[in-house]
């Protein structure tokens, strides 16, 4: 198929953008994979310090030629209150006791919370390692982050969980909109109104961005297949992003439980927490969250919860504590079909997508596929 509006803005031929983790989740063996395929591989880079993002964009630039993204969380107006003393994060710290205990993990302190990387500093790093690509989440870019991108010859990709948080964009200045459906995995990126207000379905929410803004629209949330895919350009995306079918993946740094939980059927049933990180996001449920579900609306907001689940989320995965880990996942997660490499599940995605998107020709006879 032809490249389309956003290939030809990102010099990609195909219309897939992989979605980026954060949390250890990413890989610099996937976002290249994807990229050397044909794609946009993605890096979640919002839990690296800035030296950290120096390395990294290196690292990606001599494993691919092709553009990639890299990803950084935009902080929001209440993350800017102080950091609770020891008192206030007690109670929270004896909650995660019995988890610590059955991980074998050392009783968790307030002096023990590590901190959080600078925002500022990290886009400084990443502008200056001048990815060909940088995508941001849960808000607005900065105006001297998009100033500089521009002048560097970066594009930059924001997210948009509604119209409204779309057009925002665009008036902003980002070259291209991620439409992030409420069937997506991972953490929810309201920015201009509460998150339980801003839960639009990713088949209603694209049509409604591409009618909004005129820079190109990605689609995202509940793709797995070449029936999503089909649908979403239908509806007026010009690419879809996928993530948890690309999670799923043999180069995904996602553990082998979560990996497996994805293809289980447990990953029929994901539920919205807070549990994890103190921000609102999509995951397989499991006993963790069944057993706080009492405190979702008690745990301390991001980055604090973030910070004081740090240790148990590593050690879950590190030993395959499916039951205590975060398991990440969209609401598609039942339709990623056991462990493959990137690009093989990029060669099924297309073929499954010329298999379902077929249309009538101008003169009403025969069918054909986009771009052919």
């Amino acid at each position: 198929m032809s490249a389309g509006r956003l290939g030809d803005l990102l010099g990609t031929p195909l219309p897939v953008v992989q979605g980026p983790f954060g949390g250890g989740l990413s890989s610099v063996a996937l976002t290249t994979a994807v990229s050397e395929a044909g794609g946009l591989g993605s890096y979640g880079a919002h839990v690296l310090a800035p030296e950290e993002i120096t390395g990294l964009v290196g690292e990606l630039k001599t494993h691919t030629s092709r553009p990639f993204a890299v990803n950084l969380w935009v902080p929001q107006e209440d993350e800017a209150r102080p950091w609770p003393d020891a008192a206030e994060l007690a109670p929270h710290i004896r909650r995660l006791h019995p988890y610590h205990e059955a991980l074998g993990l050392p009783a968790a302190t307030a002096e023990g919370v590590p901190p959080v990387p600078d925002f500022a500093a990290q886009a400084e790093a990443l502008l200056a390692a001048a990815p060909p690509v940088v995508s941001f989440v849960m808000g607005l870019p900065p105006a001297w982050v998009r100033d500089e991108a521009r002048r560097r010859g970066i594009l930059v990709i924001g997210t948009a969980t509604t119209v409204d948080e779309a057009v925002a964009l665009e008036h902003a200045g980002v070259d291209a909109v991620v439409a992030s459906g409420s069937d997506a995995g991972g953490h929810r990126g309201a920015f201009l109104r509460p998150v339980r207000e801003s839960l639009v379905g990713t088949f209603s929410l694209v049509p409604q961005v591409a009618d909004a803004v005129s820079v190109p629209v990605i689609a995202a949330g509940g793709i797995a297949d070449g029936r999503g895919m089909a649908a979403a350009l239908t509806l007026g995306a010009d690419a879809v992003q996928i993530g948890t079918a690309f999670l799923a993946t043999r180069e995904s740094g996602a553990s082998p439980a979560h990996k497996q939980a994805l293809s289980s059927p447990e990953a029929r049933t994901t539920v919205l927490t807070r549990l994890f990180s103190g921000r609102t996001a999509r995951g397989i449920v499991n006993r963790f969250i069944r057993d706080l579900a009492p405190y979702e609306d008690s745990v301390p907001p991001y980055p604090v919860q973030s910070a004081l689940m740090q240790a148990v989320r590593r050690e879950a995965g590190a030993q395959g504590r499916a039951d205590l880990a975060s398991l990440w996942a969209g609401q598609a997660a039942a339709l990623t079909t056991g462990s493959r490499s990137a690009q093989d599940y990029l060669t099924w995605l297309m073929d499954d997508f010329h298999r379902h998107h077929r249309r009538p020709e101008a003169d009403g006879g025969g069918t054909m596929a986009p771009g052919s």
